[in-house]
């Protein structure tokens, strides 16, 4: 189970959607156990469109 230091959260308002590495990305396709900071850096929130400089760590 992942930690909250491991879980982002999107800081654009109205938004809010915490990118999870047990879960990954299934829009974007990102497979279970991806780390955030091994996201590409072109990933984008799969429900805003933000780009991975508006998440902050949980933790």
């Amino acid at each position: 189970m992942a930690e909250p230091k491991d879980m982002y959260q999107c800081q654009t308002s109205n938004c809010g959607y915490i990118y999870n590495p047990d879960k990954g990305d299934r829009k974007g396709k990102i497979p279970k156990g991806v780390t955030f900071e091994d996201l590409p850096d072109d990933w984008k929130c799969p429900i805003c469109g933000a780009s991975k400089k508006a998440f902050k760590a949980l933790g």
